[in-house]
């Protein structure tokens, strides 16, 4: 039996230390270095997509401060982002952390990977040890160090063991991501290719997207609870669960009660489109969407309708993909802006304007029903691999918390 041994998470770290006050650069330079701060720190990652470059001038950041590979970053501050956890892997351009983030190194009697894993499930007792009364909350360094109990196993082969289990489990949802992303960003380049910047375009017919659409559904919240006639159980698709499903993920759709007569007209199908109507921000328009297919609806025990916050169109028959990319082509040109109501508070997309307005070349049908076909292919592969990395996390995890008390030996795991 593998001796076992607690310590304090300040026990366990030889250093600790809160980033830099940045001077942001408008591009990478011989004196910049990239900054994380707490928008890049989210889902136990770190993501370089939020990080911002920062000018040193003729100054060096501490040496102290460089992050490297294990090196283990909490939020510090802010109401709901204090206390996230993240490790640092594969660090291959120089970087450091704003004074937003807290860097915690472990000492050598704890394995890295192990360490970086025991903190991740303290996080929600982290996120407890916020303080301030009102405005920024801001993570008590002294209590982090003092109330954070770690367990683990003397011997720091089983803690690599143990580590390197977890961190595979991890690689492989982190690889599932990646190849979603290639995917998608396969069938948005075929898209443009085959109809934005095809030679044949010329020929095609100019019309709107109101040609393409057969019908629109309205979205309905329902009620929390079955009672009186909202006895329909469904799960209700908001803007929140697009970019979830986008990535090929289930989403954490809520689950509602609607009328029956209510659902027989928003049942969501294969082949319709979400769109979110209500919301965005002054960077983010509204409008960003998702296309519903046969695999994401296999996935939930019951139909689905859309958030009264969002709308849902049926393209004409084989237009659904095509409908889908060109929609999502124009949304990242920031077109959408253009359609929008509102000057304060909540935004709203002028749906049907867009629909009756902007011009879109309609290719022939054998075309569209040939790129159709494909990127249902790619749906259904995104949709798999999605499904397997909820499977990961859902084993993940369930052994985290039993192999880091010792509930579950690693000796009993077939790796």
């Amino acid at each position: 039996m593998a001796e076992w041994m607690e310590k304090t998470l300040g026990e366990l770290t030889s250093y600790m230390t809160k980033g830099i006050p940045p001077k942001y650069a408008d591009k990478e330079g011989a004196n910049t270095i990239w900054v994380l701060n707490q928008k890049c720190n989210r889902n136990f990652e770190i993501s370089y997509a939020e990080a911002r470059l920062h000018d040193i001038g003729q100054k060096k950041v501490p040496e102290d401060k460089l992050l490297k590979d294990g090196d283990v970053l909490i939020n510090s501050t802010g109401t709901g982002t204090a206390g996230r956890v993240a490790q640092m892997s594969s660090v291959a351009v120089p970087t450091t952390m704003d004074g937003h983030m807290i860097l915690l190194r472990p000492t050598d009697e704890i394995d890295a990977v192990y360490y970086g894993y025991a903190i991740k499930l303290f996080q929600s007792q982290i996120e407890c040890l916020a303080e301030g009364s009102t405005g920024q909350t801001e993570i008590n360094r002294k209590r982090l160090q003092d109330e954070v109990v770690i367990k683990f196993p003397a011997d720091k082969a089983i803690q690599r063991k143990i580590g390197s289990f977890l961190a595979n489990l991890d690689e492989k949802i982190k690889t599932n991501t990646q190849m979603n992303q290639n995917l998608e960003q396969q069938a948005q380049t075929i898209f443009q290719e085959w109809f934005i910047n095809s030679p044949e375009k010329s020929q095609w017919k100019m019309g709107t997207f109101s040609e393409l659409v057969q019908s629109t559904l309205n979205g309905d919240w329902g009620k929390e609870f079955s009672s009186g006639q909202s006895t329909e159980k469904v799960y209700c698709i908001r803007g929140a669960d697009i970019p979830a499903v986008k990535a090929g993920n289930k989403g954490k759709m809520p689950i509602r009660f609607i009328p029956p007569k209510n659902y027989a007209n928003k049942k969501l199908a294969d082949g319709d489109i979400v769109v979110e109507i209500s919301g965005g921000s002054p960077t983010q328009s509204t409008g960003r969407c998702t296309a519903i297919t046969q695999s994401l609806l296999d996935r939930y025990d019951s139909g689905m309708v859309c958030t009264n916050f969002c709308k849902a169109m049926k393209p004409i028959d084989g237009y659904s993909m095509f409908v889908y990319y060109y929609w999502q082509y124009l949304y990242d040109r920031n077109v959408f802006f253009a359609y929008e109501n509102g000057t304060t508070g909540i935004k709203n997309l002028d749906f049907s304007g867009f629909l009756e307005s902007e011009p879109v070349l309609i290719p022939p049908i054998k075309k569209v029903q040939v790129f159709d076909g494909y990127c249902r292919t790619i749906f259904d592969q995104i949709f798999a691999n999605g499904s397997q990395s909820e499977s990961l996390v859902s084993i993940r995890d369930s052994l985290l918390p039993r192999l880091m008390s010792g509930e579950l030996a690693i000796s009993n795991l077939d790796l």
